[in-house]
């Protein structure tokens, strides 16, 4: 049981608050390796199969087990043990994945990535269950914005920080020791995210029972029953869906557009990364107010359609300096879509099945990353990368369009 019996309520809140903001640093010191990973593995020499792979992983193993994790995750009374420790678990791979670059054979550097960023499926799928009820619980129906926008500005700030001081060192290291290098250090972050996430408290849930069905048919009827009980939920989630999937299909095609089609040095790719995130910075101080004065819906529309833009200005340009200038407007619009995807979707959320309804959400969002990243770069070899690109940005605007169809109201729910 997490608690803390010595702090009141409004205490508990704050330091919660607080450890949440602290984690995001320790969050954010690994992930500044993540947009390295791809570029990697195309420097080692990587096929656009394997780069799409890369990608995909975690959508197969999410699709597989998400429901399993929130249906497990729903029963029990705390989740944080299992909120920090898979997180520890994920970040640890990037400590992993430099230890293969520095003492394993070349030749299979590649594979043995894979195989590591395969096994961090596993607990990442827990973490992105975890996730959502962990923030929900600590922020409240009416401070998701504030928490999740003050979250993401430090994990932004600390992401600048460290991508500059990457940026400017990579290419004084030869390769592949200065990934290898990268990889190790940037993990070192994991500990102080471990710390602070595991210290977190919300109080303990009676498990809601769960009708105990006899086949995997029954099991179906009963998830069945319980979304017709959840229509804003499902008109919410299809929509999120196709969005998800446009954003996936062009997930491993920019770093491939960069480095074979632009020719971007690795501190030019970090530069880009760089500059959309410290436009974001900006974003998530800008979209909770266009929400105060104007509504969620509003923050929607605008966000999606504002990110069709990015996919489809850099396919169309052969300078790498114009992409710092669509990095920065994507950056804006995308800080609003992560804060209005989550604010959205827990809005539909009934409260008593959280994680059984957030792994439903999650799932869909699976078979997004597992399919639309393969068939990207299946299609790029058809009709080029930046085609694929094109395609990224009319499937967004296919989106967009969906959202501007009202979502259904959700009616009473049933036990499953």
């Amino acid at each position: 049981m997490n608690t803390d019996s010595t702090l009141s309520p409004e205490e508990t809140k704050k330091r919660n608050f607080r450890y949440v903001q602290i984690d995001a640093i320790g969050v954010s010191i690994p992930n500044v390796a993540a947009p390295f990973l791809p570029v990697f593995l195309t420097r080692m020499g990587a096929s656009n199969f394997q780069v799409g792979l890369l990608s995909s992983m975690p959508g197969i193993t999410g699709l597989v087990l998400a429901i399993v994790v929130g249906r497990f995750l729903q029963t029990r009374r705390n989740i944080i043990p299992w909120f920090s420790y898979s997180r520890l678990i994920v970040i640890a791979c990037y400590f992993l994945t430099g230890l293969i670059t520095l003492f394993m054979p070349r030749q299979y550097t590649v594979l043995g990535t894979l195989a590591i960023w395969a096994f961090a499926t596993v607990p990442s799928t827990a973490l992105a269950v975890a996730f959502s009820v962990v923030m929900n619980a600590v922020a409240g129906p009416e401070g998701r914005y504030n928490l999740l926008s003050r979250r993401w500005a430090i994990f932004g700030i600390t992401s600048i920080a460290f991508t500059f001081m990457i940026t400017r060192v990579i290419d004084l290291v030869t390769f592949p020791l200065n990934y290898g290098i990268m990889f190790l250090g940037l993990s070192l972050g994991g500990l102080i995210s471990f710390y602070f996430s595991s210290h977190i408290i919300i109080p303990d849930q009676a498990p809601v029972p769960l009708t105990q069905a006899e086949s995997w048919l029954d099991s179906l009827k009963n998830y069945a029953q319980l979304l017709r009980s959840a229509p804003a939920f499902v008109s919410f989630s299809y929509k999120r869906f196709v969005y998800l999937s446009a954003l996936a299909l062009s997930a491993p095609i920019m770093p491939l557009f960069f480095v074979k089609q632009l020719h971007a040095s690795d501190s030019q790719i970090g530069t880009i990364t760089m500059t959309m995130t410290s436009v974001m910075l900006v974003g998530y101080f800008f979209w909770p107010w266009v929400s105060r004065n104007w509504g969620g819906r509003s923050v929607l529309l605008a966000t999606s359609l504002g990110m069709v833009l990015y996919p489809a200005l850099t396919a169309l340009t052969p300078s790498v300096e114009m992409v710092y200038i669509f990095a920065a407007v994507a950056g804006l619009f995308q800080s609003g879509l992560d804060l209005v995807f989550f604010d959205e979707l827990m809005k539909t959320v009934p409260p008593e099945y959280s994680a059984t309804f957030v792994a439903l959400a999650q799932s869909m969002q699976y078979l997004s990353a597992m399919l639309a990243p393969m068939l990207g770069t299946f299609l790029a070899d058809y009709i080029g990368l930046g085609g694929a690109l094109l395609l990224s940005a009319g499937l967004r605007l296919i989106g967009f369009l969906l959202f501007l169809i009202p979502d259904k109201r959700r009616v009473e729910q049933v036990a499953i």
